[in-house]
């Protein structure tokens, strides 16, 4: 599953979503995790309401399971969580990627809780598998 984190010096996890410059991605499994790419954000970005900035972002973590971010705002979470992308605030801006990533790991290793297992489940559904649903209610 891919997991993104907004960052501003690639270790921590330290910007606001609606206005960070930068997403990095990674790949995560049960037995560890491989960087994917850094996604770039140009053009205003501040945090004056516009929506429209963030279009581009929920576009382009449309295939993430999982975004932390050190802040969101509601209507972002909400239109990340349509997408089936789980949005997650981290502790602090001193949060370190690498250790989130390397607590992922050992969790998929082991029990996942109920959040996870959900959130790894919307992910592995395929649009086929939606249409049958739909289909059937």
């Amino acid at each position: 599953m891919k997991i993104a984190f907004t960052t501003s010096d690639r270790v921590h996890i330290n910007t606001h979503f609606g206005s960070t410059k930068e997403i990095d991605v990674y790949e995560i499994s049960d037995s560890g995790y491989e960087f994917i790419e850094t996604l770039k954000f140009e053009g205003e970005l501040k945090q004056d309401g516009n929506e429209d900035k963030i279009t581009p972002k929920l576009e382009a973590l449309a295939d993430c399971t999982i975004v932390y971010v050190v802040a969101i705002g509601g209507s972002a979470a909400a239109r990340l969580i349509k997408k089936g992308v789980t949005p997650i605030k981290a502790r602090s801006e001193e949060e370190e990627i690498t250790g989130i990533l390397n607590k992922l790991v050992q969790t998929l290793k082991g029990n996942p809780p109920p959040w996870l297992r959900k959130a790894l489940q919307q992910k592995t559904q395929t649009f086929e598998d939606e249409l049958e649903e739909e289909a059937t209610v």
